[in-house]
């Protein structure tokens, strides 16, 4: 890609924005830097249909930017190349691509598959949509080294050339339809990752899950299969070859297998053996935020899973657990049916604490299930699952819903919830 000299803008100023100007200007292109808030970025401007409407060569698009406004359509219809993230990455992204997606369970693969590279000695930069974005890790890249990235829709929406020789997608269930509308189109952007495959890479598949097993016809790489199925007589078995105990594995929930299965699959083929891959497993620890314990205070035990975000993400946090469970739902919706939830929750839990801008739609969806708090916030959602479990239960934080009613991020959201349990910690202690 020809980027000396040329004018491009980029949209959005977050962390993958800032990147993509920084490797724009290191090969000399004229940049422009636009987002809905000011910013204290050179060349900066604020987002408008007049700053789209110039004559741009490149409009380069953060993931958090929708890729459909109508001013994004004009520019495109005015001939405009408008590319996401990872598109500009592609050309300059050296060594070999494991993409990692789905829609629940990326962030923990994306983690397990660097630190299976890396404790077997393998040279691994681990980056995307967690942590360093793909532009920046272009810039530390070497021809002998793994790109382990994880890979939201957002991202894969826009690529056209992002070519991965392993594409992995642990599953694809409802989410992110306050972005992508429709669920065809949710599906659509994901299979991307595998439609720009070429012959001589794999394609990593959840074999139970349909919407993954619908891309093993879209691309031309190898395939290769994971499920539930790869796990009996208290076995982890990857190619039909024993992998290591089921009770082994550092991280709860049959979900979390599902995700150890995936990365050693990957580590595979990246040239792993799988005694090494068993080994690096079990010193691996739960990411932040991804069913944490946080702490366990007069024979309560409290977990923090703030990326739960989707309705399927908080059913599997909830499914980690036999049972007598405070479950704190709720923040901004994104379009989710929580009806399903229904059954599961009235299996496994004392009561549902209710929080933030989608509280009155969850309370419609489960009401006659199971009781509900009514909490508001976090810290009142906190301080009643205190009051009120015993020993032996498990307050959790599964939200299914984002976190931008009331957080910066999941992240914040999360780091709220363990510093009111500390608090609450140091209480006890006192």
């Amino acid at each position: 890609m020809k980027l000396e000299a040329i004018n491009a803008l980029v949209v959005g100023m977050e962390k993958s924005g800032q990147a993509a100007v920084a490797l724009l200007r290191a090969r000399g292109a004229n940049v422009t830097a636009t987002d809905l808030k000011p910013r204290e970025v050179p060349g900066f401007r604020l987002q408008s249909d007049e700053v789209f409407s110039e004559p741009w060569d490149l409009i380069v698009l953060s993931p958090g930017v929708p890729a459909d406004l109508p001013a994004l359509n004009a520019a495109r219809d005015r001939g405009i190349n408008v590319i996401g993230e990872i598109e500009l990455a592609a050309p300059f992204l050296r060594g070999r691509i494991i993409g990692i997606t789905g829609s629940n369970g990326k962030t923990t693969t994306t983690s397990l598959t660097g630190h299976i590279l890396a404790s077997a000695g393998v040279p691994v930069q681990v980056g995307g949509n967690i942590g360093t974005p793909v532009v920046a890790m272009a810039e530390t890249s070497r021809d002998d080294q793994w790109n382990v990235i994880e890979l939201s829709s957002f991202q894969l929406e826009t690529a056209r050339t992002f070519r991965a020789q392993v594409g992995v997608c642990l599953n694809v269930t409802q989410n992110h339809l306050d972005r992508h509308r429709t669920m065809e189109n949710y599906i659509a952007a994901k299979s991307n990752l595998f439609r720009m495959q070429c012959e001589g890479s794999y394609a990593v598949l959840n074999a139970a899950d349909p919407v993954c097993r619908s891309f093993a016809d879209l691309t031309p790489a190898a395939k290769t299969w994971f499920s539930r199925a790869d796990m009996r007589e208290g076995q982890v078995f990857i190619g039909g070859k024993p992998l290591m105990p089921l009770s082994e594995i550092p991280i709860p929930g049959l979900h979390n297998a599902e995700n150890v299965m995936a990365a050693a699959h990957a580590a595979a083929i990246a040239g792993v053996p799988l005694d090494r891959i068993a080994a690096a497993v079990r010193t691996f620890r739960a990411v932040e935020h991804r069913l944490e314990f946080t702490a366990e205070i007069n024979g309560v035990r409290y977990y923090n899973d703030s990326k739960a975000t989707s309705v399927d993400a908080a059913m599997k946090a909830i499914d980690s657990f036999p049972g007598n469970l405070w479950v704190i739902l709720g923040g901004t919706d994104k379009g989710s049916d929580y009806r399903i939830m229904r059954e599961k929750l009235a299996a496994k839990a004392k009561a549902a604490i209710l929080i933030g801008a989608a509280e009155e739609k969850i309370t419609r969806h489960l009401e006659g299930a199971l009781p509900l708090i009514h909490a508001g916030t976090i810290a009142q959602a906190v301080k009643d699952a205190s009051a009120k479990a015993r020993p032996g239960d498990v307050v959790l934080l599964a939200p299914a819903c984002s976190s931008f009613d009331q957080f910066q991020n999941y992240e914040q959201r999360g780091r709220v919830f363990k510093q009111l349990v500390k608090d609450l910690q140091h209480g006890a202690a006192a």
